[in-house]
């Protein structure tokens, strides 16, 4: 499954990363902003948690909510890693368990935020 998400590359209106982020996550966009000024990382975070969700879901059928999904972003490789922090539910027999961790990469251009992140195809 394939999650994509694109936003405008513009600020968060107010308190909409208090609601979204966790601790941790508020002080990487902190220190994300205060070393590269051009990327609007509030903004970033959103989306890679909406590419999450638009993966997530399908694949198991499971609402997350923002705290759901702990986003590392890597800066310089233009990477994220969702770890999961839902429990992983209980798929049909055949289908291998959701992983606890995805993968995904971002964009800025044209001023769009593009994130996308997928749960890996079983072998």
């Amino acid at each position: 499954m394939l999650g994509v998400d694109a936003e405008p590359h513009g600020p968060l209106p107010d308190r909409i990363l208090e609601a979204i982020a966790l601790p941790r996550e508020r002080r990487q966009v902190e220190a994300c902003l205060a070393r590269y000024r051009d990327v609007r990382w509030d903004r970033l975070l959103f989306s890679a948690k909406e590419s999450v969700y638009k993966a997530w879901n399908p694949y198991t059928g499971q609402r997350l909510e923002f705290e759901d999904a702990d986003i590392d972003i890597d800066p310089d490789a233009m990477t994220f890693t969702a770890r999961l922090l839902a429990p992983r539910p209980d798929l049909p027999a055949g289908v291998p368990p959701a992983p606890g961790r995805l993968e995904g990469r971002w964009l800025v251009s044209e001023g769009v935020v593009l994130t996308a992140i997928a749960v890996p195809a079983p072998l």
